[in-house]
């Protein structure tokens, strides 16, 4: 997750320490030099559950002991003085007692019970009424929106109705201080506006500068000037929330500011430093503190590349999950609570990311853990080893960390009546459930395996007793590839070698052709010219930015597949080890691509490349990707990385906006146009591809946030449909460079698109976007659409799924609300997820009946050869 909630206590300690020190955010605004900074105390009370006692005195600062005082818990729960949880104008001996009677003790809030086990004490400020404002900055999409109303207090009401808003749009200039006063402070008296704005521009480059994503004051107290003096500012109650992404840059500017020996010289380090002062602490929402367990998984997810999550819901629950995928993991979680199983879902998590078969295994040793701790139910439980059909990551080598963890732990399996159900695809997925089958066999638990002829979620019901058979959407999907030496298409481009010498004869360019040369040579061709609705297609050249030969060996077995002329990949740009060539397989022969060191250097070298598929890290993808966007003729580029920085990521897809560059991700596996181009590893390895008649366009365009998921898409349209037209995963952040609508509006001006499918989730409004224009008559074409989380209503306490973006902030956001908005839109919704494939085939015979849809002829894809290294696996 990108963007999270901190403490109260360290927000305040970030503006007590930046808000001076911050570089600021324009130098056409100034801060008065007789501007008073704030200076806040604020002192943190721990609850230690071992010895059931709070922090010493002896640990606190000297105005604890010499104020009168604030208490409140600070665990991310809102609303406190409604809730009782508010102590005012307290010295500490009472501050301390009250502290103590509610500490370690469970209180509700808003139907959520939770343990109270920090606390935060501050200085108690008399004030009248009449000084009591409210700030918040928000970031969105388009900008950070700074609200602003002169009537805040425990009595604010609804913000959005009555506060006036300030939008800073992404990579425009800050407004003037005119412009703050008129658009803010038209309510506030004459005397004090120059002061707010001082504050709010000091506020606004803090905001900036940290990467905060959210911040709101409230109130925010503005105290007449004093003998003379200029107002003075105080912040009483503060929530905020932080890009988690952007440790990298910001992470020793927040560990300073939590230094507490910069504001009393008295305090002592103590625990884990980073340069100076301590980390970020990440609190878990209110209701649910981090178990051991969950923990572990998280010092685990933040030491790999890969994604390891794990909530405990209900650790005396009955059924289980371990869900590869970030998508997968929610349609799994929303099929148990479809089914009225809710109440016994024990935990939520994922593993995705290619994750190692050691840190597979210590994923799976800590759930099966957790499964076998307790008495035995009499029922027994459940273990549902879930996923979709995987792009990249090795089915085979994360199931024997998972198998490691089952033989581990085989008598405690046994003695808890645990049933097993695995279902599973991707690279190496017929050994990883062959594996499975014979582990069965052996260790006296019942093991049930399907692959991808099955529906993803179909082992749900079956797991839970619903019915006997899990639901089949084909008889088989199997591999079809094969190896052969001599493929039947003929390859194009090929030089052909003198046959009557030994020695080739030499060329214009002084290369010398041998008769047994295997080497396919492709010559650059001039830029072509594509109706904007159709970004890629059979004449379509990437240049692929990083050293990834696995990646772009799969793009050229495609491109053979689909029977192109020439390869998509006619570059790769590798700044760090000098120009040299890479040799890559064209069917049975090979080919040479170039390695340059620049992006600008192999833009000129191949006029004809307008697509970048962009493999660099968090760290470097934002510079790479605005250099790229400086070059005209690039028209496209894919950001693969995750974890990009929320306001890099704004950046880029802003800019890109202004330039007509389309952008997919970050934090996407891609897209793919079957029969024409594949961005990176989108679509899975050969067999899949060909199982999913990728190699061949259909008639359906989609849109899904989930690399993974966008797998299962595609192959359940091969089987009930002529398959994908197009497919884009735009990437699980919240702010992907293109969005939904994007895409369909593209695919409604496509005539070759008959039919659009939406794959959403929970969290943000952009299915909303699609809906206004249904509405409104800018698309046309029949779609299809779900959106996966219907579970997290189901939830007593805020879950963060596998996406950054999957967090629902209102009711309009969550995925049931969704679906009732798409189906009263007039889209065609299924009931469940599970009731997908039945509702794309009666959408897509109708069209087909209608006439709308050709059905074609099917033709067999060239056989392509395997890889001796993957061929290797499956020995």
């Amino acid at each position: 997750m990108s963007s999270k909630a901190i403490r109260e206590f360290d927000a305040k300690l970030l503006l007590a320490y930046w808000l001076e020190r911050s570089p600021i955010i324009s130098s056409s605004v100034q801060v008065s030099k007789n501007f008073v900074y704030p200076s806040p105390h604020v002192a943190q009370i721990s609850w230690d559950p071992e010895s059931n006692t709070i922090t010493p005195d002896s640990q606190l600062p000297a105005w604890v002991f010499t104020s009168k005082l604030v208490a409140k818990p600070d665990q991310l729960i809102k609303r406190r003085g409604k809730s009782g949880l508010l102590l005012l104008n307290k010295e500490w001996p009472e501050a301390k007692e009250w502290i103590a009677a509610r500490a370690g003790k469970d209180v509700t809030v808003a139907n959520t019970t939770g343990k109270l086990n920090n606390f935060i004490v501050e200085p108690f400020l008399p004030h009248p009424s009449h000084t009591e404002y409210y700030v918040c900055i928000n970031s969105i999409r388009e900008g950070d929106n700074i609200l602003f109303t002169h009537e805040g207090g425990i009595e604010v009401g609804d913000v959005d109705a009555k506060a006036l808003k300030l939008l800073i749009p992404v990579g425009k200039e800050f407004p003037s201080r005119d412009q703050i006063k008129k658009s803010l402070l038209t309510h506030v008296p004459e005397a004090k506006k120059d002061t707010l704005v001082d504050f709010l521009i000091r506020l606004y480059s803090v905001y900036v500068d940290l990467h905060f994503t959210y911040l709101e004051i409230n109130p925010l107290i503005c105290l007449d000037g004093v003998n003379g003096k200029p107002p003075t500012i105080h912040y009483l109650d503060m929530a905020a929330k932080l890009d988690q992404t952007a440790d990298y840059l910001c992470g020793p500017k927040w560990a300073i500011a939590r230094d507490l020996s910069v504001y009393d010289s008295r305090a002592q380090a103590s625990g884990v430093m980073a340069d100076r002062g301590p980390p970020m602490v990440w609190p878990a929402p209110f209701g649910r503190d981090l178990t051991k367990e969950e923990a572990y998984i998280q010092k685990l997810d933040g030491s790999t590349g890969a994604s390891l999550k794990l909530t405990v819901l209900n650790a005396n629950g009955r059924i289980w999950t371990m869900v590869a995928g970030g998508g997968a993991s929610v349609v799994y979680s929303d099929a148990i609570a479809a089914a009225g199983f809710a109440h016994e879902l024990a935990n939520y998590g994922e593993y995705s990311g290619a994750p190692t078969e050691g840190q597979t295994y210590e994923y799976a040793k800590t759930i099966i853990d957790l499964i076998t701790r307790g008495a035995p139910r009499p029922d027994g439980k459940i273990l549902i080893i879930g996923g979709g059909i995987a792009n990249f990551t090795n089915v085979a080598a994360t199931f024997k960390g998972i198998i490691r963890a089952l033989k581990e732990y085989k008598t405690p399996l046994i003695t808890h009546k645990v049933q097993i159900y695995v279902r599973r695809g991707g690279p190496n997925y017929q050994e990883g459930l062959k594996a499975m089958r014979l582990l069965g066999e052996s260790l006296g638990v019942p093991i049930h395996v399907f692959g991808p002829e099955t529906h993803i979620t179909a082992i749900v019901p079956l797991a839970l007793g619903l019915v006997k058979e899990a639901q089949q959407v084909s008889a088989t999907v199997g591999s079809k590839m094969q190896e052969v030496s001599n493929p039947q298409s003929p390859i194009q481009g090929e030089v052909q070698p003198d046959a009557e010498g030994p020695v080739g004869p030499i060329g214009p360019s002084g290369e010398r052709t041998q008769p047994n040369d295997r080497i396919v040579h492709f010559d650059a061709q001039g830029a072509t010219n594509r109706p904007w609705y159709r970004p890629f297609d059979a004449t379509t050249r990437s240049l692929v930015y990083g050293l990834q030969p696995r990646a772009i060996q799969g793009m050229l077995d495609f491109d053979y597949s689909c029977g192109r002329e020439t390869p998509s990949v006619a570059a790769m740009i590798y700044p760090f080890g000098g120009h040299h060539i890479q040799k890559f397989y064209w069917g049975t022969r090979e080919t040479l691509l170039p390695v340059y060191t620049s992006t600008e250097e192999a833009v000129k070298k191949h006029p004809d490349a307008d697509v970048v598929v962009n493999f660099a890290s968090s760290r470097s993808v934002y510079q790479s990707t605005m250099e790229m966007l400086a070059l005209p003729q690039i028209k496209a580029i894919a950001i693969i990385a995750e974890g990009v920085p929320e306001r890099y990521a704004r950046e880029i897809l802003h800019d890109a906006q202004e330039k007509g560059v389309l952008i997919i991700g970050p934090a996407t596996v891609g897209g793919i146009k079957p029969g024409c181009f594949r961005i990176g590893n989108s679509g899975g390895m050969m067999d899949n591809i060909i199982a999913s008649k990728l190699y061949r366009p259909g008639s359906v365009g989609y849109v899904s946030k989930s690399g993974g998921m966008s797998n299962e898409l595609n192959n359940i349209l091969s089987l009930v449909t002529n398959g994908t037209y197009e497919g884009i995963a735009i990437g699980g952040d919240r702010y992907p460079g293109t969005t939904f609508i994007d895409h369909m509006l593209r695919y409604e001006a496509d005539p070759d698109c008959k039919m659009l499918v939406l794959l959403g989730e929970v969290g943000g409004i952009e299915e909303y976007r699609v809906i206004q224009a249904v509405k409104s008559g800018k698309i046309t074409k029949p779609i299809v659409a779900w959106a996966i989380g219907t579970c997290a209503k189901m939830f007593t306490t805020e879950v963060q799924f596998g996406h950054a973006g999957s967090m629902a902030n209102s009711d309009l956001e969550t995925a049931d609300a969704k679906n009732a908005a798409m189906k009263a839109a007039g889209f065609i919704v299924p009931s469940t997820f599970e009731d997908l494939p039945a509702v794309l085939t009666q959408t897509y015979n109708k069209l087909v009946k209608n006439g709308i849809v050709r059905v074609d002829a099917e033709r067999e894809p060239p056989v392509i050869p395997m890889d001796y290294k993957s061929s290797c696996t499956l020995v």
